[in-house]
């Protein structure tokens, strides 16, 4: 065997990633939002790009067709498309245009009715113009608090969280400050005066009191009912009542007014505005078939401007001129592609979903069918790993409320009698049902097994926990010990 050096040739195939492709792989992941976002950028960096807001819901391209639909098709005149992975030099492509457009849903959107005002809606009526719990305190302790404790007070409100508890404690305080504890014990006294009553407080205990201070109700049997409230949490009532040497109805009455304080009181102000969700997928029943369209309202028409293109190419440029606008072309023609293949791709997907739930879409989480990734990815062609992305973030909208795409995703649990399994929904809607309407008697674990295998459920006992536990829902003796709290 010879160990001198020399060269070979060979010749291996291998899988690789191009940019495009991972860019291409990263549109599928994120939401119409997202989008709009990175459009944005890309327009701004690329000059032969613009884009065009558009009010309407984009149709994705669809061939014509001579004859009507066939009833059991679910949706009527979707055009089949090839999966992101296809070759895009070889592709007959209309590049001008992210979609040939097309009718939306009557007044889905505003400003597509006759009822819009003509200037659209008045988006600064949705803002929130309330003050957050700082400022809110802030602007009382203007006028309550001595001028020369008042950088004391604005340092207390600062260590004050978004629920109204004071995180830090007085002598930490004092001693950042370089100033006697008592001095902010008494400032932090004043504070506890402030309306949202409660704030301020350092514990639970001591937020409950002020608010039975406050109400004049704070009397020697609720000073020991708050002093005690791990005895309240684990429902030891009679405990409770012989520590405040009160009897049953009085006891019921104390729980009941404490249960009416507010734990929480800085949550009534400021935070975050919560952000609505966006549809990215419409669905309709028209007849017995169903109409899928992507909501084109909140994503941009992408167009290239070919125009300018050609005055820039007939223009004085050099080697680097012609490579760089170049690559511009190539780079806003790739991206038109690209989000056209995205929204048919996930017209694909939301079709396929559709119409292995078209149960669920009749007759709700009742009807709903355990289903996987991998049967969407066979039954379109794709790739399981394209069918997660497109079903990641993304949301649909239809006559029985908006839902993720994951939702329709559950694991199967066997039917008793042998028939079609049913979906984990399906079975954790039936245990929400069950619990509801319980009545007087608690319904234990072992109860529900019984009564959803009467129903056709073959489930266990731990399932059942899990999927209780999974909807927020407390054990029979949890349940059965608020009964008797809240005086049910």
């Amino acid at each position: 065997m010879s160990l001198a050096p020399r060269l070979d040739l060979r010749q291996s195939q291998s899988l690789v990633m191009t940019p495009q492709l991972q860019q291409a792989i990263k549109l599928l992941t994120l939401s119409n939002l997202e989008i709009e976002g990175f459009i944005a950028e890309e327009v701004e960096r690329n000059p032969l790009l613009e884009a065009t807001q558009t009010d309407e819901v984009v149709k994705p391209e669809r061939p014509e067709r001579e004859e009507p639909a066939a009833a059991d098709e679910l949706v009527t005149g979707t055009a089949a498309a090839d999966p992101l992975d296809i070759d895009y030099a070889t592709e007959s492509h209309q590049q001008d245009s992210v979609a040939d457009g097309g009718g939306g849903f009557d007044g889905a959107i505003t400003g597509s009715g006759g009822a819009a005002p003509e200037d659209g809606p008045d988006l600064d009526s949705f803002a929130d113009t309330s003050l957050s719990l700082a400022d809110h305190l802030l602007a009382q302790a203007g006028p309550a608090v001595a001028a020369a404790d008042l950088f004391i007070a604005q340092h207390l409100i600062d260590q004050i969280d978004d629920a109204g508890y004071l995180t830090g404690s007085t002598l930490d305080i004092a001693s950042r400050l370089g100033v006697a504890q008592m001095r902010v014990e008494a400032v932090l006294a004043t504070i506890q005066t402030f309306d949202p009553t409660g704030v301020g407080a350092r514990d639970l205990a001591e937020c409950l009191t002020l608010q039975a201070k406050e109400a004049d109700r704070y009397d020697p049997c609720m000073a020991k009912l708050i002093a005690n409230l791990d005895l309240l949490a684990r429902g030891d009532v009679a405990r409770l009542r012989r520590l405040c040497n009160v009897d049953d109805e009085d006891m019921a009455d104390m729980i009941r007014e404490l249960r009416g304080y507010d734990p929480k009181p800085g949550c009534r102000y400021g935070g975050e505005a919560s952000r609505a969700v966006v549809p990215d997928v419409f669905v309709r029943s028209v007849g017995q078939s169903w109409a899928i369209e992507v909501n084109g309202a909140t994503l941009p028409r992408v167009l290239v401007n070919r125009r300018y293109h050609a005055q820039l190419a007939h223009g004085p440029q050099d080697k680097a001129s012609k490579a760089w606008l170049s690559d511009c072309l190539a780079s806003a023609t790739w991206l038109v592609k690209a989000l056209d293949q995205r929204q048919r791709t996930i017209v694909r997907v939301a079709t396929e979903i559709v119409k292995q739930q078209e149960g669920f879409f009749r007759h709700g989480v009742s009807q709903l069918k355990p289903m996987t990734l991998r049967q969407i990815a066979d039954a379109i062609e794709m790739h399981e790993s394209t069918v997660s992305r497109v079903t990641s973030n993304k949301y649909l909208s239809c006559a029985r409320g908006m839902f993720e795409l994951k939702y329709f995703f559950t694991s199967a649990i066997q039917a008793t009698d042998g028939g079609d399994a049913v979906s984990a929904q399906a079975v954790k809607s039936a245990i929400r049902a069950l619990i509801a309407g319980e009545g007087a008697a608690i319904l234990s674990d072992d109860t529900l097994v019984e009564q959803l295998q009467a129903r056709g459920f073959d489930i266990a006992r731990r399932t059942v926990a899990k999927y209780r536990e999974a909807l927020g829902i407390g054990s029979s003796v949890q349940r059965r010990r608020a009964r008797t709290l809240g005086g049910g």
